[in-house]
């Protein structure tokens, strides 16, 4: 009996050994067929830049114009929230200029950015719905002229990323949720980011 059962459990094992061993391939083969599916690459969706000045007037026209300038768009105004009397803001003020570029534009303007930070961002600039964010201290490093008379401002870029078929959680008619593994997570923004332009993500 204690032969037969050594017998019998042996086999067990190799029978289980096999079925691990073709899930595994199965899976790797799935993962190879992801991979080529271009319904799952990454692409820019959006970049915006955002110039906060925390004031309106002069310095609030000054930067829309840098921003104008970079971009070839007219800057949009953002009004403050609520009022902040240690900045002397207050409600409803204009404090801040952004544009929203999309297309090889954007992909241009990322590009240089990055080269300001020498394509290095920490991990925590990556946002877990698959977007990243960084700011620049001097827009005279992007390529534009110094223009005393302005003065130097700093900006911030933020890029979205997104899969083909997100339209259809936008779209007006027939809309639906776009399923979880379609989403891009911040694993699969870092990755992006890492293949498409070599950067390097710091830890620390």
């Amino acid at each position: 009996i204690t032969g037969r059962a050594a017998i019998i459990s042996g086999a067990r094992v190799d029978y289980f050994r096999d079925r691990l061993n073709d899930t595994m391939s199965d899976s790797h083969q799935v993962s190879e067929k992801k991979a080529k599916n271009p319904m799952r690459e990454i692409k820019v969706a959006k970049m915006i830049i955002n110039c906060c000045v925390g004031e309106s007037g002069d310095r609030l026209t000054k930067a829309a114009k840098v921003l104008e300038q970079l971009t070839g768009q007219t800057p949009v105004f953002s009004k403050a929230r609520y009022t902040v009397r240690t900045f002397s803001i207050r409600r409803n003020e204009k404090i801040a200029a952004h544009v929203t570029i999309r297309g090889d534009k954007a992909l241009q303007l990322l590009e240089s950015g990055l080269k300001v930070k020498e394509y290095e961002l920490h991990k925590d600039n990556f946002s877990n719905s698959g977007c990243f964010g960084f700011g620049i201290d001097e827009h005279i490093d992007l390529g534009i002229k110094y223009d005393p008379s302005t003065g130097i401002y700093g900006m911030d870029f933020y890029l979205v990323l997104e899969r083909p078929g997100k339209r259809v959680a936008r779209r007006k008619r027939c809309q639906n949720k776009v399923g979880t593994c379609h989403q891009v997570t911040k694993e699969d923004a870092m990755k992006w980011f890492q293949q498409k332009y070599d950067g390097i993500i710091l830890t620390k």
